[in-house]
């Protein structure tokens, strides 16, 4: 899986946080931490710390103009978060929303940056 599909996991899961928390709202329900919460942050934790190092190694490799390894680590933190609190009904909605949009936004920055990347080294080619 390259670092674009990469993010886009990231984004996606971010969306699926914002209606599971809705959904533990509307069913006023409380899951198992040890049984469903914790084993789903786990994962995420492991995908995040091996998307960290391949997005420190692209920010490094391609110095995009409007990335910094410094956003990408505030965003795994927002995330981190707001993948647990998305299980409890007592999250307070507007604040785990503007957290959810913040990181999406750097998420999707991010892609932008990927994305044109991509398409100077397709004109490089072309241009060769």
């Amino acid at each position: 899986m390259n670092l674009n599909e990469q993010t886009k996991l990231i984004l996606e899961e971010s969306q699926n946080c914002l209606i599971r928390h809705q959904e533990m709202r509307d069913t006023d329900t409380t899951p198992d931490f040890f049984s469903q919460v914790k084993p789903h942050a786990d994962q995420w934790l492991a995908f995040l710390i091996e998307w960290r190092e391949n997005a420190n190694n692209w920010i490094n490799q391609h110095r995009p103009k409007y990335m910094r390894i410094q956003q990408i680590d505030a965003a795994i933190e927002a995330f981190n978060q707001y993948v647990v609190q998305s299980f409890y009904k007592e999250t307070g909605k507007k604040r785990f929303a503007q957290s959810i949009q913040s990181t999406c936004y750097t998420l999707q920055t991010f892609i932008h940056a990927i994305e044109q990347e991509g398409e100077k080294l397709d004109q490089e080619t072309i241009n060769k």
